[in-house]
């Protein structure tokens, strides 16, 4: 979705509920000098909301929303936006942009580093002490190899994506499932099926990779009997949002061997609680959402911001439009 901006002209004040660092902010007013930035506190940003064109945050509430009258910008520091009241914000035309591609990279690291792990059975060899023989491990029988074997990638933006390149690296076949399947095929996912045909391709993934945002289509997609299309021998990783898997039938598929295992960086509930059977599990990896953890986070969100100042101040579409119908 692209909308080019029709508001009345460029903002005058703009409102920055994120812990923003004082040199990057010192040069988008250098930049911007037609702007007041104020920086605030995500809690003590309310009393300057009534003055403000735009908003930077994670997220805001509907009481926010109504305090704000002159808002017409919203730009999400964050790529989910599920939080957001999009049925304020749309019954007032306001814009709303999010970081989509600035975990593109980290993210897509990170379900890697979860595959080999499974690979090499180190979930395995971190919790069992070697002994005896080491030539005669049980863990060799597990170890396997990426190369050759089929991912699925659930979800083609930008972290699929950067995914399936990297896995095209390591040797392994890529297809991937996507909403919007009259887009073009993108050359490193030679086949791309609808969300309809989820539970027909399940059953030829060795991985399956949930790249999805949160929404009402994709809460509760993998349920019980979606996983149970998927291989004995296959692994599933989350790094969505952990609502999209349901987590019961999740522990009931591990427990009864009908998935080989899970990756996990995103649960439900979340944090997951210390009692939950998940963290027991040896063919389970938990990793407390920190897949989008990077050092370069900061400079690539502030390069979004900026252009999309730009862009907003010259009448241009802005870049990462969310479609407030699909939620993402």
């Amino acid at each position: 979705m692209t909308t080019r901006n029709s508001g009345a002209g460029p903002i005058r004040t703009l409102v920055i509920g994120v812990p923003i660092k004082d040199e990057p902010l010192a040069q988008l007013r250098v930049t911007f000098p037609e702007i007041t930035f104020i920086h605030a506190p995500f809690e003590e940003m309310d009393a300057h909301l009534p003055v403000a064109d735009a908003i930077v945050a994670w997220h805001i509430t509907s009481d926010q929303v109504a305090a704000a009258p002159r808002l017409r910008w919203l730009q999400s520091f964050a790529a989910g936006v599920d939080k957001m009241p999009f049925a304020d914000l749309t019954a007032r035309s306001i814009l709303i942009t999010n970081a989509s591609g600035v975990h593109a990279a980290n993210i897509a690291e990170h379900i890697l580093a979860l595959m080999l792990a499974f690979a090499r059975g180190l979930p395995w060899l971190i919790r069992t002490p070697a002994k005896g023989d080491w030539f005669e491990l049980p863990v060799r029988d597990r170890i396997f190899e990426l190369g050759e074997q089929r991912l699925l990638v659930v979800g083609l933006g930008d972290i699929g994506l950067a995914l399936a390149q990297r896995a095209k690296g390591l040797g392994m076949e890529v297809v991937g499932v996507r909403r919007r399947t009259d887009l073009p095929i993108p050359e490193s996912v030679p086949e791309v099926y609808g969300v309809d045909q989820l539970a027909e391709v399940l059953p030829t993934a060795d991985h399956v990779a949930i790249c999805l945002p949160l929404t009402p289509a994709t809460h509760g997609l993998f349920d019980a009997t979606m996983l149970a299309r998927m291989k004995p021998s296959a692994y599933i990783y989350n790094v969505g949002r952990g609502p999209i898997i349901d987590t019961a039938a999740l522990i009931t598929a591990l427990e009864a061997g009908s998935i080989a295992g899970a990756g996990l960086d995103v649960t439900d509930p979340e944090p997951l609680p210390a009692d939950s059977l998940l963290w027991a599990m040896e063919n389970v990896i938990v990793t407390a959402h920190t897949s989008g953890s990077t050092p370069r986070y900061w400079d690539r969100i502030i390069k979004i911001l900026e252009m999309n100042i730009s862009r907003f101040q010259n009448g241009e579409p802005l870049l990462n439009q969310v479609d407030p119908e699909a939620r993402y």
